[in-house]
């Protein structure tokens, strides 16, 4: 059975309130519950049909990254690089502690073999854009009850 855009969304952004602090006010970094947060009109971003945006980190308009259910878009100074997260692999995530980087890359290893950069706010931040990667990979694996489960439990433990 095929997971759905929806299904994807809910336990990324489950994933990553669990593992993100509050306040979620960070510089370059947000998630998105639906895709009318999405005010970044500059950078153009065509959503395909059902998809639905997880999480950016959006330097200015030349630089940034966004992660749908679908894609990970990543434009590093005025190179844009789009890549299907199917049978990809997760390839690190950079110093993303860094205190004296505003920002770091991860990567990720798309099915044709080619490295895909993403930009991480470092700091708290970095927990957005690190789950949200993760957890859309993780879902490959998992079956749609195991996400609608998982995404539940999330949840209820949130709201506590």
């Amino acid at each position: 059975m095929k997971k759905s855009d929806k299904s994807k969304h809910n336990i990324c952004i489950a994933s990553i309130k669990r593992s993100t602090f509050k306040p979620y006010d960070y510089k370059f970094t947000k998630f998105y519950e639906s895709n009318g947060e999405f005010t970044y009109s500059g950078i153009g971003l065509e959503l395909k049909e059902n998809e639905l945006i997880i999480c950016s980190t959006v330097i200015y308009s030349d630089n940034y990254s966004i992660l749908t259910t679908q894609r990970l878009i990543s434009n590093k100074a005025r190179i844009k690089t789009i890549g299907k997260l199917i049978n990809s692999k997760d390839n690190g995530y950079g110093m993303f502690k860094s205190t004296k980087d505003d920002f770091v890359f991860g990567s990720i290893r798309l099915e044709s073999g080619i490295d895909l950069e993403y930009f991480i706010e470092t700091g708290k931040a970095s927990m957005i854009m690190i789950h949200g990667v993760r957890t859309l990979i993780r879902t490959q694996e998992m079956t749609v009850k195991n996400i609608e489960n998982m995404a539940r439990i999330w949840n209820k433990k949130n709201e506590k």
